[in-house]
């Protein structure tokens, strides 16, 4: 048995992108045409419109734009649908290179499939658009926690913070014990 994980990427707690819309993006990309991508995918014109209209929605930017007429119409990708899949291969990486990496999980002496919350110390915080990497610091090792950089904001999370690593069969998860205010 091995454990599997599934990426996306969301928005105020709403899906934004996973890997069949990154599918998607990819193959209005390679045929420059959102009917010619519907047909290598086998799902309909309208689906496909619906998931790309809700998508630039949710994100306030247009993912793709359309050319009417002229030997240069078709649909293409916007700088917002390159970044999103740039991100999206990015963080999917990351999650399969963590969780391949059973040396990183025996070094915290954790069961992946065990909950556990360990106390840790923030040590570096990236955040790179809808993502943001916290790095945490579990004596004697370290991990990265890819988290929402609202989440960052919305727990106040600062480099040097002691907060929780939140450990579950599928991510890891930061808490930060709140002041009363």
């Amino acid at each position: 048995m091995e454990a599997k994980t599934k990426v996306w990427l969301a928005e105020d707690g709403k899906p934004i992108i996973g890997g069949g819309k990154v599918e998607l993006l990819k193959a209005i990309d390679e045929e420059r045409s959102l009917r010619k991508a519907c047909m290598k995918m086998d799902i309909s014109y309208k689906h496909a419109w619906n998931v790309l209209n809700k998508m630039s929605e949710r994100l306030g930017k247009d993912v793709v734009t359309t050319i009417r007429g002229g030997k240069n119409q078709g649909t293409f990708l916007t700088d917002e649908g390159r970044r999103l899949i740039k991100e999206y291969e990015m963080n999917r990486k990351f999650i399969n290179n963590t969780m391949e990496d059973e040396g990183s999980w025996e070094k915290l002496g954790l069961a992946i499939s065990a909950r556990n919350k360990i106390p840790a110390k923030v040590v570096g915080i990236e955040k790179e658009g809808l993502v943001a990497k916290v790095k945490l610091e579990i004596d004697p090792s370290a991990l990265t926690s890819i988290i929402t950089s609202e989440a960052v904001e919305r727990l106040e999370i600062k480099e040097g913070d002691n907060v929780f690593a939140i450990i579950k069969s599928t991510e890891v998860l930061i808490g930060k014990e709140q002041k009363q205010k």
